[in-house]
């Protein structure tokens, strides 16, 4: 029993190992090629930098208007994150107490709805809301993304709420709490951990998302992933500047993932499975 015990360790260690190297070697490339020259890219982009550059990290910021870019970004993220933790948290807290078939209706539509790709409504979208959006308006793209999110962070919610007693709603009504402060005041502190989950897993999407933003916005008030795209011409790509761009891109939203990495982690076994 003990050797199929460490046979068994053995495996999902090479197992985990292959996985680990999988998922990080795309970002050591592009490290690395963010490191290096043109010429040197187009030799042989898996080789480790001769000589190191900063000067695409340099042409990088000045090309994005990195700062402009990052603000837009930050802006409409939080926002974008905040409320739809606001109202998705009161959307499943009303459909999980309220036991009425027009609640299951609308959780199951809810539900339903996640597995409709944007792609598929995006042109008939885009023609109808153009009717009364004004374009390159970060207002009009943070409600876009509210719509389109409201789904499955309710969904999130939902299966946590659903394992907190409703004893605990009702001791505060007894003590004469209405259900709105019920919820802010006990329910919405207990969901700390799926409410970390939804967060990152909105802030990752909503933060790396390049379509949505490229039909509603313009340079203006782009967000990074799209002045990401300034590196790739017509005629030719600078190789360098674009990985150090995406370097660039990706670093804040990772350093907001460590930060709340075991929140989300506890989140995901407590809240995914009812």
């Amino acid at each position: 029993m003990s050797q199929q015990r460490r046979l068994g360790k053995k495996i999902t260690f090479i197992v985990g190992g292959i996985l680990a190297f999988a998922y990080v070697f795309p970002f050591f490339l592009v490290f690395v090629n963010a490191l290096k020259l043109k010429p040197d890219i187009l030799a042989n982009p898996l080789s480790i930098p001769t000589s190191i550059t900063w000067d695409n990290f340099n042409q990088a910021l000045t090309k994005m208007n990195f700062f402009r870019s990052l603000t837009n970004s930050i802006i409409i993220t939080v926002l974008s994150v905040s409320l739809l933790v606001v109202f998705s948290s009161m959307l499943a807290y009303y459909l999980s107490r309220t036991k009425t078939n027009l609640s299951k209706y609308i959780f199951l539509i809810l539900v339903a709805s996640m597995i409709v790709p944007f792609q598929a409504l995006m042109i008939p979208f885009m023609a109808r809301f153009a009717q009364f959006v004004s374009w390159n308006n970060r207002g009009a793209l943070i409600f876009f993304y509210i719509g389109f999110g409201v789904a499955l962070s309710t969904f999130l919610y939902h299966g946590f709420i659903s394992n907190i007693p409703t004893e605990i709603d009702e001791a505060a009504s007894i003590d004469g709490a209405s259900d709105m402060v019920a919820f802010w005041k006990i329910i919405f502190p207990m969901m700390r951990p799926i409410t970390a989950t939804v967060s990152i897993i909105n802030a990752l999407w909503i933060w790396n998302d390049f379509l949505l933003p490229r039909l509603v916005l313009t340079n203006e008030t782009q967000t990074l992933p799209l002045s990401t795209y300034l590196f790739y011409g017509q005629y030719s790509i600078e190789y360098g500047q674009a990985m150090a761009g995406l370097l660039l891109a990706v670093i804040p939203i990772i350093i907001f993932y460590l930060a709340l990495q075991r929140q989300f982690i506890a989140g995901i076994s407590a809240g995914a499975v009812k």
